[in-house]
């Protein structure tokens, strides 16, 4: 058989031959690109003492792609969204993410990448008047690719309630020292007509620089060191009562250089632990005891203030105006900070009184490419101060503490012994000893050409010579003609 008409056959048995051998990379799935949702299995939509009036957007449809050794990325994928479960318990509202359809939200999540994901918030959840706590329905959702297998899933949607208040701004605490400890006790009222039949749960959150002392056996800490706790209780807060906690939780200032900070709480009637709070209480068991009503009580937290006893010490950076008389010098004024604390924000500033002798004529600054002539207040009278906010957006602190602008002073007269002054401020200042500073004049005379006296006679001969020079010229046409 000539050997052109065997080739085909040659290549049929290699091809067998290569497919047997990449047959068990392909069986053991690590090309397969395999899809999950990672949504809640129950959500709680709204209280139900808020009726039509509430409205949720953060449901959330996560979509997530596990990762495999091809490495492969899930192409096209879409989420569609079915709200029509929750009739009776909930309106749907558009998010704008998604296309609407009535209940079904369509959602085009494109290609996902291996081992990562992406999540859509597809509707909005509007309250309905009449529903119970507990009243629920469904939401079901289908995630569909062009190389992946479709997934399904489901979160009961539930109506929570009632709504718990708490006071608000209570009175801060002032002039605690790091490592003394305060305590905070939360109040509560249930001011609706449903009681919290499931129980009560307290969240606490300090700020940075604050910890919270791990202690009642039914509460549960973030960490060691912690700036969250959240404590269950099985009270069934009744309508119209309030109440509080049966012993204060403690709190300490843990951070050096901390000059304020906030102690937060919220109460839910959901009580169902947050990520992250794993390190329980050993001491004895956090109760809530009966108080007086609290109508008043109209705040979803309630906040204590703190500061402490660090403080931020500043000090003026300041300059000699030196010139002669008519110049205009640049002297850069500020303030430097000494510590231990940085006020946020840059919170404070710095006043200025010019020299006498002397005129400011800017304060020039940049920002964002805009040129500004006045970074700083300009006084309302003569003799009145400069007055520069730090927290403003035209002054950035440099990287050794200090922060400065460009005063331009115009020197109008020598004046023997002329200071002017710089002042510094901020809240957590607690050494006045050293907030002000003295800006000197060193004013020198003015050069010749700039004085009067000098000026005139210069003129008046610069004049009589060019008109002798023009009579001796018309002279001189005379005689030769």
């Amino acid at each position: 058989m000539p050997l052109r008409k065997r080739v085909p056959g040659i290549l049929a048995a290699l091809a067998t031959v290569f497919a047997a051998a990449v047959t068990p990379a392909a069986a053991d799935g690590s090309d397969r690109v395999v899809m999950r949702f990672e949504t809640e299995k129950t959500f709680v939509m709204y209280n139900a003492d808020e009726g039509a009036s509430a409205s949720n957007g953060d449901f959330h449809v996560p979509v997530f792609v596990e990762r495999s050794e091809g490495g492969t990325p899930a192409r096209k994928v879409r989420v569609v969204v079915d709200a029509s479960g929750l009739e009776g318990v909930a309106r749907v509202g558009d998010s704008g993410m998604c296309k609407a359809e009535g209940p079904v939200r369509t959602c085009e999540y494109g290609d996902l990448e291996n081992g990562d994901g992406e999540s859509y918030d597809p509707l909005v959840l509007l309250g309905v008047d009449g529903v119970e706590p507990g009243d629920s329905g469904t939401v079901t959702y289908t995630a569909t690719a062009d190389n992946a297998a479709t997934i399904t899933g489901t979160t009961r949607m539930t109506v929570g309630g009632p709504t718990l208040s708490a006071p608000g701004q209570e009175r801060g605490v002032s002039g605690l020292a790091p490592g003394k400890p305060a305590r905070l006790t939360p109040r509560l009222a249930d001011n609706t007509r449903f009681p919290a039949v499931r129980g009560v749960a307290l969240r606490v959150n300090v700020s940075e620089g604050l910890t919270l002392t791990t202690r009642y056996r039914n509460c549960f800490y973030a960490g060691p060191s912690p700036t969250s706790a959240w404590c269950a209780f099985d009270t069934v807060a009744a309508p119209g009562a309030a109440y509080r906690t049966s012993a204060p939780l403690p709190y300490t200032v843990t951070g050096p250089k901390t000059l304020a900070g906030e102690v937060t709480y919220t109460w839910s009637s959901d009580p169902r632990k947050p990520e992250g709070h794993t390190v329980r209480g050993t001491g004895a068991a956090l109760t809530l005891v009966r108080t007086a009503a609290h109508r008043d009580f109209d705040d979803s937290h309630g906040r204590v203030g703190v500061t402490t006893t660090v403080q931020a010490d500043y000090e003026p950076v300041t300059g000699t105006v030196r010139g002669r008389v008519g110049d205009t010098v640049s002297v850069r004024l500020g303030v430097r900070r000494l510590g231990p604390g940085t006020p946020s924000g840059d919170v404070g500033g710095f006043e200025v009184v010019p020299p006498e002798g002397t005129t400011v004529t800017s304060v020039p600054f940049t920002f964002e490419d805009t040129d500004g002539k006045w970074a700083c207040e300009r006084p309302g009278k003569p003799g009145g101060a400069f007055v520069c906010d730090l927290n403003s957006d035209v002054f950035w602190p440099g990287s050794d503490g200090t922060t400065t602008v460009e005063f331009r002073f115009r020197v109008d007269r020598r004046i023997a012994g002329a200071k002017g002054t710089i002042r510094v401020h901020n809240p957590y200042d607690r050494t006045p000893g050293n907030d002000t500073a003295v800006i000197p004049l060193e004013a020198s005379p003015a050069p010749p050409y700039r004085k009067p006296a000098v000026l005139v006679p210069s003129a008046l001969t610069a004049v009589a010579i060019l008109a002798g020079i023009a009579v001796y010229r018309r002279r001189r046409r005379r005689t030769t003609m």
